[in-house]
Formats: structure tokens, sequence, C-alpha cells
């Protein structure tokens, strides 16, 4: 289904205690699946109640790079995306940043 040049990264956060994801989850997490490359995002998941949910956050993402299109992203989310999660999505999209970061860098990453 996807090509060998992609990779596939989780981002984590936590959100308000009272939000329904922490209370099913326990945590935030967005899944992507990344050209290694290029790092363009080709497709995206999250761990949310609502399937509209996970609809639209993921067309916030793919088609657009995790390294150049940081401002873009975090604008977009701010704009548009307006429930409790707003800022973990945030911060779960800075924590796959810094692991895509280090696996380019060749860095081992912490999978716990």
């Amino acid at each position: 289904m996807f090509e060998k040049n992609t990779i596939y990264i989780v981002g984590n956060a936590k959100t308000q205690q009272n939000n329904p994801i922490t209370l099913q989850y326990g945590q935030f997490f967005i899944g992507f699946v990344i050209d290694k490359e290029t790092g363009l995002i080709i497709a995206c998941d999250v761990s949310a109640i609502i399937q509209t949910t996970t609809e639209f956050v993921s067309s916030l993402f793919i088609g657009k790079s995790i390294t150049a299109d940081t401002e873009e992203i975090r604008q977009e989310l701010e704009t548009r995306y307006f429930a409790s999660s707003q800022k973990a999505i945030l911060v779960a999209f800075k924590d796959a940043q810094k692991k895509f970061w280090s696996i380019k860098e060749g860095k081992k990453i912490d999978l716990l």
C-alpha cells in the first residue's frame, strides 16, 4: 500500500483530563506516513472518538511537509479546528517532527 521510501511515525500528546480521547485512550496520538526523502505527509490518522474529527485533522496534514509547513499547519489548526484537543494536536505534531529529524540524522528513536 505504501512505497518503500515511506516511514511511519506516531506523535504523542496529553489532552485535558475531561476530554473523551483521554478517557478512552489515555493520550492523544497522531500516526503519520511520511516520505522519508521529501518529508511529505502521505497519510495521517488520529486517536479521535468521532470519525469526522479524524477525517478533518487528516485533511489538515496530508499533502504538507512535516519539515517545511509547520507554520501553515499551526495557522490552519488555530483558525479551523475548534475542539479541546487543538493544543494536543500541535504537541503531537511537534513530537512527530522531532522523531522525523532524529530518523533523518540516523539517531535511534526511543519507542517506549
